[in-house]
């Protein structure tokens, strides 16, 4: 059987011609980077806007590109800036209208996404936790979230999360502990024991 492509392979031969290869990084990278997205915005909609967004990037940068880093960490910088550029549109609006708010409990819809689940009660309550751990998301910092989210979603090292955010690499640990705690202390709040509040071992802090 022959070796499956890696990223940056695939970019390479996208880069060439192949038109197919860029359609396999699409169908491989799609849900993580819209489940990244959704974390990171709570709206469904938005999310898929930037998802949209974030490959035509890709498609207009990609004769550009050299391997100087990995693809995924190109495509989370990208989603990463888009989602800065939203929040920075959305303050400029609510400082228009500041009596406008928005929808109640939408981060419940975070329950259709595919890809890899935080689930602290590893068990049946699952279904019912997810919707509350993406409000205490929601409720962290923006600068903790994703650091949360590129640590527990893309899997990225903090090496690179701390290149793509612009701040060193223990700034990027402190975020990730104090997001771990931010989340802990939300859960509890919401009725959910501490233990079931833990994260999965591989997202822990001392994970370099």
């Amino acid at each position: 059987m022959a070796q499956e492509r890696t990223d940056e392979e695939l970019l390479a031969a996208y880069q060439q011609g192949d038109v197919g290869a860029f359609e396999l990084l699409l169908r491989r990278h799609r849900a993580p980077l819209f489940s990244f997205l959704l974390r990171m915005l709570g709206d469904r909609e938005r999310a898929e806007d930037l998802a949209q967004e974030a490959f035509l990037r890709i498609v207009k940068g990609a004769q550009a590109w050299e391997h100087r880093a990995r693809f995924q960490t190109w495509l989370f910088t990208i989603a990463r800036n888009l989602c800065v550029d939203a929040s920075r549109r959305d303050r400029f609006r609510r400082a228009d209208s500041l009596d406008q708010t928005g929808p109640d409990d939408e981060p419940a819809m975070v329950d259709t996404v595919p890809g890899r689940e935080i689930d602290p009660s590893r068990g049946a309550e699952s279904a019912r936790l997810r919707p509350l751990l993406q409000k205490a998301l929601l409720g962290l910092p923006a600068e903790q979230r994703e650091v949360f989210i590129l640590r527990e979603q893309a899997g990225l090292p903090f090496k690179e999360i701390a290149g793509m955010v612009g701040v060193n690499e223990n700034t990027v640990k402190s975020r990730m502990r104090y997001a771990l705690e931010g989340l802990r202390k939300a859960l509890l709040a919401a009725g959910v024991d501490s233990s079931a509040a833990e994260p999965e071992p591989d997202i822990k802090v001392g994970r370099a």
